[in-house]
């Protein structure tokens, strides 16, 4: 996965959804990178929605829609359609931290604010966690509870435990 710079301010930005065994999805792209990759009636989804402009043939969106399906039938571990973030330094820090966690493994919200050098913000990486821009890609349903239960995810625990079962993580070894 490869990430570009921070959103750019004012740029143009194109949607598309998709359909996907969890409900329809919400992919963005600007110019060069995806920006956002949200489940339909996502409560973050930016207040700049309403000026987007619709475009299933954009080469962006058609290339992270051609890998969320390889994702969904099994066949792809990795996305490696170009990113651009826009969060804060602390957000993008949990998403980056949240980007490197395998697929098939999970990680605790603690670890999370370890590895991202904030031991005690906890609380602060599960809200990050909560406002990740770019679902499945940045796999923040790969994040769970120190105990190893389900906890807070944006598209629901139904959507996180099925994302989880795609890659092999049987329900019964983590708690609901």
């Amino acid at each position: 996965m490869k990430q570009t710079a921070r959103a750019k301010e004012n740029s143009a930005n194109y949607y598309t959804i998709i359909k996907s065994p969890i409900d329809d999805l919400l992919l963005v792209a600007d110019d060069s990178a995806l920006t956002g990759l949200y489940f339909v009636g996502y409560k973050h989804i930016p207040a700049a929605s309403k000026g987007w402009t619709r475009n299933k043939q954009h080469p962006i969106l058609c290339q992270a829609a051609k890998q969320l399906q390889e994702y969904f039938s099994g066949k792809r571990e990795k996305f490696s359609v170009p990113l651009r973030l826009g969060g804060t330094d602390f957000q993008e820090k949990i998403w980056k931290k949240i980007a490197s966690i395998p697929y098939g493994k999970t990680v605790s919200y603690t670890i999370l604010a370890k590895q991202a050098g904030s031991v005690d913000a906890i609380r602060a990486a599960g809200t990050a966690t909560g406002r990740n821009p770019i679902s499945i890609i940045i796999p923040c349903h790969r994040v769970v509870g120190k105990d190893g239960s389900l906890h807070g995810f944006a598209g629901g625990l139904d959507r996180k435990r099925h994302l989880l079962e795609i890659e092999g993580l049987l329900t019964k070894t983590l708690k609901k």
